[in-house]
């Protein structure tokens, strides 16, 4: 069973193995995502979702198809919507859902 942490593992050895491919390779801070935060609201939004929370910067993105509910990441929106399409992250982000949903 998937958790929240081995998402925010992915999710951040993602956005680091994308950044260091790009040409502005010294200006990647690697700290900035070790507080990086994955989680579910049901009571905040009933749609299926997923938060991700990098520093001060938080969104909302849907389960069906990664579109954003709320909130902004800036550029690195683009690398949550890229590592959602890679095989079975989306389908561990729904055993997350169903967890949630029970909780609530």
């Amino acid at each position: 069973m998937a958790t929240y942490k081995d998402l925010e593992d992915s999710l951040k050895k993602f956005m680091l193995e994308e950044q260091s491919d790009a040409h502005n390779v010294r200006g990647v801070n690697v700290a900035k995502y070790n507080n990086m935060k994955i989680y579910m609201d049901p009571a905040k939004y009933s749609d299926a979702h997923f938060i991700v929370r990098i520093t001060i910067s938080e969104a909302a993105f849907s389960l069906a198809d990664c579109s954003k509910l709320n909130g902004g990441l800036g550029y690195e929106e683009r690398f949550v919507i890229k590592w959602f399409g890679r095989m079975g992250i989306k389908e561990k982000l729904k055993e997350l859902w169903s967890n949630a949903e029970k909780e609530n």
